[in-house]
């Protein structure tokens, strides 16, 4: 079992790659903490803001991966959390936001975790230092408890020939791993001359010789840069050494850049690879996008469910109002019809009519009756505005929360659409690179490819010589004593029979012109 760990940004991008389903038969999300949305999108979205509002931080979240052996068994649920509230001691993530995301894939289930590195209770960044030891020695803990065996070389920090994640996604885009570079910039050095013949069998190969950040960097015929002195095994060939025997005959200055060569190999990938992939994409293509179809329709049917669940909503609510209303004006209606009422069996009769009118007291029954009926009028008016209100306010609450889940439901659609774009790619990566693998045929070789600005025509025939010369004079091995010095002593003779001659010659030569 072995953890791989970063610290990262890019939450979106992050939560697509967890939910590509093309990877992996299985993507669930098992777990959101510390975060208002329910889902990843919207989670990571949450700790980007925090980051950016709260503190400087760019790499704002916490990546991990846990891959179990396959051959020492699944690990259950239980395990998996244990392991990581273990790791969440160690590095000081405990109760921070995370997600947890389970994957199946070719039938072997991992986990990724992702905790948000944003503390906002104390406005600062989880500082996460020395992870690597932190996780190795959690794995080693952990492996005891549970009896688990551990890959051979684990105490160390970086396995020995561990290939880098820009190594594992060149390798998913070409089908060609490190080792089948290696394998061909190694024959090539071999079966080379001198330092043009070298390069040029580099270039048979498929590689173009040019200069980045540093000096002599191979670019492939499918755009990827290596370090060429990486790339040949062979323990006698140190960098510096490499660059001099180089030097002589491709100059730094003379080389293309890696950008310059890059251009190159695409224009000569693109006219090869036009339809390479056009055969078997269309079916596959046709498949994945069944499967999105049928995902999409539980969304689709989602949203027509809640657009229905809307209009029922709403109609639900204009009814009450509108009985609300009836009812206010019915309770208005039957106190006024109350009051005439309670008045008319109230009203003066007889003798005492005729007093009140004769006194004024009817008059002023009448002002007084006009008051109540206006203060009765003001408060139904202030009734009617009241309700009027409280149903406004209701409707722009449901309007609200309507649009909230609308939002919700749009934005689900949009992070199916970069998963479905997601999925796309990386079918299309695997149907490039199982084309490019056809292409190379049986024996796995690279289209040649042409090298940019040659140096004109060196004089050295002989590759070791060359290499030899450059690196410096040849180291002394142990000798003959008795066999050099007889030798040195017949040179020497001949060495002063060849100056008797010459002399010989030197005087004798007017008298023999003449």
């Amino acid at each position: 079992m072995i953890p791989f760990a970063s610290q990262r940004g890019g939450g979106q991008d992050l939560a697509t790659h967890l939910q590509n389903a093309y990877d992996n038969e299985i993507a669930e999300v098992v777990e959101i903490r510390g975060a208002v949305a329910d889902d990843l999108h919207g989670a990571f979205k949450e700790w980007e803001v925090q980051a950016e509002t709260l503190t400087r931080c760019q790499k704002y979240l916490y990546s991990m991966s846990i891959n179990p052996d396959p051959a020492q068994g699944e690990l259950t649920r239980e395990q998996y959390f244990d392991y990581i509230a273990r790791v969440e001691e160690a590095l000081g993530l405990s109760d921070q936001p995370r997600a947890v995301v389970f994957h199946t894939k070719q039938g072997r289930e991992h986990c990724h975790v992702v905790w948000s590195r944003i503390d906002a209770e104390h406005q600062k960044a989880v500082h996460i230092g020395f992870d690597r030891l932190a996780l190795m020695q959690v794995t080693r803990d952990f492996a005891r408890r549970h009896f688990l065996d551990l890959p051979a070389g684990y105490d160390k920090s970086r396995q020995k020939g561990q290939d880098s994640l820009y190594e594992r996604v060149q390798q998913n885009q070409t089908g060609l791993s490190k080792a089948d570079h290696k394998e061909r910039v190694t024959e090539a050095w071999r079966h080379s001359d001198d330092a043009r013949s070298f390069v040029q069998a580099l270039a048979e190969r498929g590689y173009i010789l040019a200069t980045g950040k540093r000096p002599y960097v191979l670019v492939d015929f499918y755009g990827g840069s290596h370090s060429l002195a990486k790339l040949i095994d062979d323990k006698s060939v140190r960098t510096d050494e490499l660059r001099r025997f180089l030097s002589r005959d491709f100059p730094e200055d003379s080389l293309p850049s890696v950008e310059e060569a890059g251009e190159l190999a695409a224009r000569h990938r693109r006219q090869t690879e036009r339809a390479l992939k056009a055969d078997q994409l269309a079916d596959r293509l046709a498949e994945l996008q069944h499967a999105q179809q049928i995902r999409r329709l539980g969304l689709t049917q989602e949203r027509l469910a809640l657009q229905r669940l809307h209009q029922a909503d709403r109609e639900k609510l204009i009814t009450r109002h509108r009985a609300e209303r009836h009812q206010q004006r019915r309770d208005h209606v039957a106190e006024m019809k109350s009051t005439r009422v309670r008045r008319h069996e109230l009203r003066a009769r007889g003798l005492a009519r005729f007093l009140g009118l004769v006194s004024g007291a009817a008059a002023i029954r009448r002002a007084i009756h006009r008051y109540q009926d206006g203060r009765q009028l003001e408060i139904q008016r202030r009734q009617r505005a009241a309700l009027s209100k409280k149903q406004d306010e209701e409707k722009k609450a449901m309007a609200a929360k309507q649009n909230r889940q609308v939002l919700v439901a749009e934005k689900k659609s949009e992070t199916l659409a970069k998963i479905e774009n997601r999925e796309v790619a990386a079918l299309e990566r695997d149907a490039l690179r199982d084309a490019r693998v056809r292409q190379r045929g049986p024996e796995n070789e690279m289209d040649p490819i042409l090298q940019l600005h040659q140096s004109p025509e060196p004089a050295g025939p002989d590759a070791k010589v060359e290499f030899n010369r450059a690196v410096g004079p040849p180291k002394q091995e142990s000798q003959d004593l008795r066999g050099d010095f007889w030798r040195a002593s017949e040179n020497l003779t001949d060495g002063v029979e060849r100056d008797d001659r010459a002399l010989e010659l030197e005087n004798d030569g007017p008298e023999r012109s003449r």
